[in-house]
């Protein structure tokens, strides 16, 4: 090694952000097998680099004794003297035994050591890069696909998306651009592995941070979401400011936002729900689009009982319990859904132009900016 190398390291230290000592103190270590192991050596050893000139220097390690019993770890006290007199017994002393060759080793295991660490570096900063974003929204390129996983190159790094994580109705090529949510990075023996999800109800979530201020800004909090990747969501929201109406923000001028959404998501239905602290409301709203006459709540077994309209009591069920099931998941209420004649009370008609029976399977196929512009 010589100055030009030592040079190289100042370098490496300005680009990678890898400091020179880290660099020159790892290639002592490694240098130290590299000696024992070329020249058969079970001395105590100690490399030395000289930090300016890159000159090595190997030294042997004895400690001064009477009389040696093993010459390789000791060294008699007279012959100690010689190279120092003012050294006693239980002293150590430092012999050079640099062989003559150790230049080329010293080279080849330099390069080695310094290659191994820039990758190790490079790993370290994009795993720092993405661990931040954990939770958070990206977009890559599809490059590939295997029986396990979609590859998705994210610019510094190839993101994994697993088959399961992908929605039903939607399918990759090569070249096509995604969105994803990041749901877990890791490091690995291979480096830093990134996790992808387009089914996790996180993505959901960015997505409307991301198309409505008022989220963003913190006006309007999304408290809750319930999702069945690929056919229909419910989110609940909440308006910090009254007179901001949290719905209204969140489906836009002439349902443009949410219609940006389901957009990306494929033409996943999407129901927004107002948030209330109040069971009754909560439940009676998460069950939109159906109307509600009446909801008994109890709060120590969390069960809400529901009564609907007997015209409306397959739109509040939803198409093979869809409805349903995604307003508990909503709430985190048991709901049990009842007709009027069901419940002993006298059923209600459908005032003209409500939605019926006939018409409640429509409840898979509407969003709500749709009910908004109807």
């Amino acid at each position: 090694m010589n100055t030009d190398f030592m040079d190289a390291l100042e370098q490496l230290e300005r680009e990678k952000g890898i400091a020179k000592e880290v660099l020159i103190e790892a290639i002592e270590a490694a240098l130290i097998s590299g000696y024992k192991r070329n020249f058969n050596s079970a001395q105590n050893v100690r490399v030395d680099v000289n930090r300016h000139t890159g000159v090595v220097r190997v030294y042997a390690r004895k400690t001064v004794v009477e009389e040696p019993s093993d010459p390789r770890l000791e060294i008699a006290l007279d012959a100690a003297e010689e190279i120092d007199p003012g050294l006693h017994i239980g002293d150590i002393v430092d012999i050079e035994v640099t062989p003559r060759d150790f230049g080329r080793i010293a080279a080849q295991t330099a390069k080695q050591v310094v290659t191994q660490r820039i990758r190790e570096a490079e790993r370290g900063l994009i795993y720092s890069a993405f661990v931040d974003r954990e939770h958070d929204i990206v977009t890559g390129v599809v490059q590939r696909q295997d029986s396990r996983f979609y590859y998705v190159d994210l610019g510094k790094i190839e993101a994994v998306l697993p088959l399961n994580e992908v929605m039903p109705t939607e399918k990759f090529k090569h070249n096509d651009r995604v969105k994803a949510y990041i749901t877990k990075v890791e490091k690995t023996t291979k480096g830093p592995q990134v996790m992808l999800s387009r089914t996790h109800p996180g993505l959901l979530k960015r997505l409307f941070e991301l198309e409505v201020p008022e989220i963003y800004e913190g006006v309007v909090e999304l408290k809750s979401v319930a999702r069945e990747a690929g056919y229909r969501s419910k989110i609940a929201v909440f308006s910090r400011n009254e007179d901001v109406d949290p719905v209204g923000a969140c489906v836009g001028p002439r349902g443009m936002r949410v219609q940006t959404i389901v957009n990306e998501l494929k033409g996943e239905k999407i129901d927004i729900v107002k948030w209330s602290e109040d069971p009754v409301e909560l439940v009676a709203n998460s069950l939109s689009p159906s109307k509600v006459v009446s909801v008994d709540v109890d709060e120590e077994n969390k069960v809400a009982r529901v009564v609907v309209p007997d015209y409306q009591l397959s739109l509040a069920i939803g198409k093979e319990g869809q409805n349903a099931r995604l307003a508990a998941k909503l709430t985190g209420w048991k709901i049990d859904i009842k007709s009027e004649t069901q419940a002993g009370g006298t059923p209600s008609e459908a005032p003209e132009g409500e939605m019926t029976d006939e018409t409640a399977f429509a409840d898979s196929d509407l969003t709500v900016a749709e009910e908004v512009q109807e």
